[in-house]
């Protein structure tokens, strides 16, 4: 077999296909296996041993633009997939393996895809986590009726290069004198995922006091989130909280959380990377659920409220309150490391 995969656009969403690219080499370990997907999910996809090629897609997200994705499918025919599996639900990330000539396509039923795929699965209602989703199409239509087919889903497992995280540390002046915690206080998805700054910033005081000390993760775009954490933080215990959003590249953060003892986050795609390097996390949710996207590894806390509203799945509250987030107390978090650490 050699497989193309159109992969997710989420880097959290990337992280837990891995599970299928386990499962299809646990059934065809001579499979060659290629991943389509944005420039930044690269880093991601280098550090999953199961994948052969990256393969950068050049079309911006949400753009539909046919001629380019007719001339990249063309350009692909020379490779010869048997197969493709297309995570996406779009009837436009299917065109490129129609376009490629990829006998074998299959993917969820999603908007208009019949003559897209050849391959159409239905039920996907019987798979209640995402991760079962991916997982489930790995399986012939005939072996996968309900989630049963997945007695044992695979967890994700990103490598660790420890030489490049040595390396990182370095470059960016940190220390192992105190154990580590990382808090990723940022969530692309938006407000309703975010735990508030100041509890960020309360349970970081605190677990400084304790003898540990904080690293701070995100992206260029949560530079002012964890600025504003480290402020909240008193001046004798600051110069144990070190800020690292926009000063790493993604795969950086992939070894640097393989250093933390624990992890806090909101349900992002940097937890769902600590989850993959074996990290211990305590993951706080707002407006989605653990029921559909969790952190897929053993060490793990959850935390959210259990308000009638929640989860509503919004990116901004609908009602302007954020009580899912606002009622979640630092206590909470303290107590779910304090579970972690004994």
């Amino acid at each position: 077999m050699k497989i193309l995969i159109i992969g997710p656009s989420w880097v959290g969403d990337m992280v837990m296909s891995q599970a299928l690219y386990i499962s299809l080499k646990q059934q065809h370990p001579d499979a060659s296996i290629d991943v389509m997907a944005p420039a930044w999910c690269r880093p991601i996809l280098e550090r999953m041993p199961e994948i052969d090629n990256a393969i950068e897609m050049p079309i911006g997200h949400g753009e539909f633009n046919l001629k380019g994705r007719y001339q990249l499918g063309k350009k692909l025919r020379k490779a010869q997939y048997t197969h493709a599996y297309v995570l996406p639900n779009s009837a436009k990330s299917a065109l490129i393996p129609l376009f490629a000539g990829i006998p074998s396509r299959t993917g969820w039923k999603g908007e208009s895809r019949y003559g897209l795929l050849n391959d159409i699965r239905t039920n996907k209602k019987d798979f209640g986590l995402m991760v079962e989703r991916y997982c489930a199409l790995a399986y012939q239509k005939q072996d996968m009726g309900d989630s049963s087919c997945l007695s044992a889903i695979p967890q994700p497992k990103l490598l660790v290069d420890s030489a490049s995280q040595q390396r990182s540390i370095e470059h960016l002046a940190l220390n192992l004198a105190r154990p580590i915690i990382g808090m990723c206080p940022g969530a692309e998805f938006g407000p309703a995922k975010r735990w508030p700054d100041k509890y960020f910033a309360q349970v970081a005081s605190e677990m400084i006091q304790k003898g540990y000390q904080v690293w701070l993760f995100g992206s260029n775009k949560d530079q002012a989130v964890t600025s504003d954490i480290q402020q909240q933080i008193a001046p004798e215990l600051r110069q144990h909280c070190a800020n690292l959003a926009g000063k790493t590249q993604l795969v950086e953060a992939v070894d640097l959380l393989a250093s933390c003892h624990i992890v806090i986050s909101n349900d992002s795609g940097l937890m769902h990377i600590a989850a993959a390097v074996g990290t211990k996390i305590v993951a706080v949710y707002g407006s989605t659920s653990p029921d559909y996207t969790p952190p897929l590894s053993q060490q793990v806390e959850i935390v959210h409220t259990d308000i009638s509203c929640r989860p509503c799945f919004k990116r901004e509250c609908p009602f302007g309150h954020l009580k899912c987030l606002n009622e979640l107390p630092p206590s909470r978090v303290i107590e779910a490391i304090g579970k972690l650490s004994s």
